[in-house]
């Protein structure tokens, strides 16, 4: 492995160990900073699932937000959309999906070691 493979790879690896993050206004006018989970195709919708970080850059509480999420194919560059997600039978679907996400997680963490 030449020098530069060697600096891409370590590159990408500290690209993916960094988390995504997005900023968003709250109903009461405050700014959250919250990490990417994952985004969870429901019923062939998306959604994203959210953790909320404290000033320090925690979440202490374990906390998890979710969303109805939507990008513009015709132009990739557009800011995606949030949106609330409306019904409690809808919520309950997404959670049931970032469960098994969850736990599918857990499992390819297992195996790797």
């Amino acid at each position: 492995m030449s020098k530069n493979e060697k600096k891409s790879t370590q590159e990408q690896e500290e690209l993916e160990k960094e988390e995504m993050t997005v900023e968003l206004e709250l109903d009461d006018g405050s700014n959250v900073t919250c990490a990417v989970v994952t985004i969870l195709t429901v019923s062939e919708k998306d959604y994203i699932a959210l953790l909320p970080l404290d000033e320090n850059g925690e979440n202490a509480e374990g906390e998890v937000w979710f969303y109805r999420y939507s990008e513009n194919p015709e132009d990739p560059n557009e800011e995606p959309e949030l949106g609330y997600i409306e019904s409690d039978e809808e919520y309950e679907a997404v959670e049931e999906a970032f469960d098994e996400f969850l736990d599918a997680a857990e499992f390819d963490e297992l195996v790797e070691e």
